[in-house]
């Protein structure tokens, strides 16, 4: 079966599965008709409502698992619904005695890649059911197949929103309570997985703390941990941290991140603001990301890094990773755990790194861009001291507004002298906003520092961009400090300043028009523009121009 996008709503959900059932004829029963269970993860019952409606139906492994939004007019809510191969009760208690089999064959063994690991899981699958002298038919064998596949080599029960990228967050709060996904389109949304046994949340917990290289207890019942795929992971086990039982939270890993054309087409901020940012960290502006919790700032972050220059040394710190750049001349450090008890006076464990450490390492390292993950503590005042002494860094912060960063910087636990944050260059203002009935994400502002008040000891600060709420746009003040050093350092005049400006917002717009998306092709336009600008601008002009 082919399908690409949306199905028609005509499409009934049971059928969609046809194609690892075998004949055309054969249809698939109704959920209210036929025992089905899938593992650990019980499906909610299927709503059978006038209230209920189908919004779009999207493969995501063809043809094993497909994705249904549904919206519930009653109470103005979406649904997020997997659908997996269906199996019956026998397949299940069949399927896990395979498993238990293949525990007691697997050897240890190295693997080239994903796909050898595949082919060795499937022959010694195999091998399991002929020494157990089960006899399987091929259509059923080939549901078992994608059970084992997700459950060895995958995500288990989260495998379909794991690999759906609509999918930004997925959320497990306890036991016979639905996991929420946090969708790209529609929000956060609740599906039609929950765990229903504590045990079993529990044995899901530990397992996919272990996938990650780390370890859950009782002793240390909360881990932060990186998945293989690189989405950021947080989990708790029982009910010694988090009273509903255990919990998880993983955040996807972008393979592809947005680039600066996705922030430009979901209206997070616009054209000529990309340009000014473009400008800003080719010049070597500092500049810090806050907002609130989900309002995008690693996104941003991330997206307005490609804008370095191809060849400049970088150094990027996080304790979780995050990050993802094309740059060869590029350091992604990582923190890392330390095992025993800690030193009373230090209150670090043996063998741990923070981001402190990897920040003066990184300092050695004579980078022309830093970036941290987030600062919350000493760190920050090593990220203001590198800003002082001509470094360009870059880091994302949690405060609202300006204000409410600097009184953060202040005070403990991280206690910056207020003339130190005046080697900051930009502050971006970013937070989720209403538009219309939707919630989105918004650049609300684009603040310059521009330097501390002799008599009044207040921080001076310019609004180059705001967001206003009214009509969703984007306002340029009309002056900037940061366009004003990038003239002054060039030797440009307000009129050459305001030429490259349209330049860049040109070059944006190419892109757009070309629908370049993927972050490498990104990076090579801008790395061609820095080369050969004449160049790509006559081909520029060119495009637009048709």
């Amino acid at each position: 079966m082919a399908m690409s996008g949306k199905i028609d709503s005509k499409l009934k959900i049971y059928n969609v599965l046809k194609p690892l059932l075998g004949t055309k004829n054969l249809k698939i029963k109704p959920p209210s008709e036929r025992k089905e269970i899938t593992g650990s993860v019980t499906p909610i019952p299927e709503i059978k409502s006038p209230h209920m409606k189908e919004i779009e139906i999207n493969p995501v492994e063809e043809p094993y698992s497909y994705v249904r939004i549904l919206y519930d007019n009653l109470n103005s809510e979406y649904i997020y619904e997997i659908i997996e191969p269906p199996l019956t009760k026998e397949d299940v208690e069949l399927l896990n005695e395979i498993k238990e089999k293949l525990k007691e064959m697997f050897e240890i063994k190295e693997f080239d890649n994903p796909e050898e690991r595949k082919e060795y899981l499937f022959k010694m699958a195999e091998d399991a059911i002929k020494e157990m002298g089960i006899n399987v038919d091929p259509l059923i064998w080939e549901r078992y197949k994608y059970y084992l596949y997700r459950d060895f080599l995958g995500y288990g029960v989260v495998q379909v929103p794991m690999i759906d990228g609509e999918v930004e967050d997925i959320s497990c709060d306890g036991t016979n309570i639905p996991i929420y996904i946090y969708h790209r389109m529609y929000g956060s949304i609740k599906s039609n997985l929950k765990f229903q046994k504590e045990e079993e949340l529990d044995h899901y917990v530990t397992w996919i703390v272990q996938k990650s290289g780390k370890h859950i207890s009782i002793s240390n019942p909360m881990v932060d941990a990186t998945l293989p795929d690189g989405s950021r992971l947080q989990a708790t086990l029982g009910t010694y941290v988090t009273k509903r039982g255990s919990s998880f939270t993983i955040r996807r890993f972008k393979p592809n991140p947005f680039t600066p054309i996705d922030l430009i087409r979901f209206k997070t901020m616009s054209r000529e603001m990309m340009a000014y940012l473009w400008l800003m960290v080719e010049n070597g502006m500092s500049m810090i990301v806050c907002g609130g919790t989900a309002s995008g700032k690693t996104t941003t972050l991330n997206a307005i890094l490609l804008f370095i220059p191809p060849n400049m040394k970088i150094v990027s710190i996080e304790d979780t990773r995050e990050l993802n750049i094309p740059h060869e001349n590029w350091i992604p450090a990582l923190v890392r755990e330390g095992v025993g008890e800690p030193n009373p006076i230090t209150g670090k464990k043996p063998g741990e790194i923070d981001m402190f450490d990897l920040l003066k390492a990184a300092l050695r390292q004579r980078p022309q861009y830093i970036m941290v993950g987030e600062v919350r503590g000493a760190e920050a005042y090593t990220v203001f001291q590198a800003m002082a002494t001509g470094k360009t860094c870059y880091t994302t912060f949690h405060a609202e507004d300006v204000k409410a960063m600097v009184h953060r910087f202040e005070n403990p636990p991280i206690n910056l002298p207020r003339a130190l944050i005046t080697a900051l260059n930009v502050v971006l203002l970013q937070g989720q906003v209403k538009v219309g009935t939707t919630m989105t994400r918004r650049v609300k502002a684009i603040t310059e520092i521009v330097g501390l008040d002799p008599e009044t000891n207040e921080i001076i600060t310019n609004n180059a961009y705001t967001w206003n709420p009214a009509d969703d746009s984007f306002n340029f003040s009309g002056h900037s400090y940061v366009y004003e050093k990038i003239a002054t350092l060039k030797g440009w005049s307000q009129r050459r300043m305001e030429l490259e400006v349209k330049r860049r917002e040109k070059i944006l717009k190419y892109m757009e028009k070309l629908g370049v998306r993927y972050y490498k092709d990104v990076a090579r336009v801008v790395s061609a523009y820095y080369k050969n600008p004449e160049e790509v601008m006559k081909r520029v002009e060119e495009v637009l121009s048709e």
